[in-house]
């Protein structure tokens, strides 16, 4: 079974930063990821990491968001800098997939609000 947990979230002002973190335990899988959900819409991927270290991000959010893995600890991180007021939504760590679409096990999700 494999058990996400992620922390972090919170309220920030427009240009601020937060960081996000999503600790795994079980089966730990190739790929894991970052998406969001905002209110009325649809969860759509943020960012992606493999094993190795190759990442995959939204147009949204490159040059402002940085995502990062340690593997030793089963653990992604989520570098949001420059935060603007459309990032807030839901955001929820995934794995479970060896590719980059969305694996099956997902976190609680963690809400990242910003302010304008």
């Amino acid at each position: 079974q494999v058990q996400l947990v992620e922390s972090g979230g919170g309220l920030v002002q427009a240009g601020g930063s937060l960081r996000l973190s999503c600790a795994a335990s079980g089966t730990i899988f190739g790929v894991m990821g970052w998406y969001r959900q905002a209110s009325g819409k649809q969860r759509e991927l943020v960012a992606a990491i493999t094993r190795g270290g190759n990442t995959n991000y939204a147009d949204s959010v490159k040059g402002r968001f940085s995502i990062s893995r340690d593997n030793a600890k089963s653990t992604v991180y989520l570098q949001m800098n420059n935060l603007k007021p459309e990032d807030t939504a839901v955001y929820y760590c995934n794995t479970g997939s060896w590719s980059w679409g969305p694996g099956a096990y997902w976190g609680q999700g963690t809400q990242v609000t910003v302010s304008s």
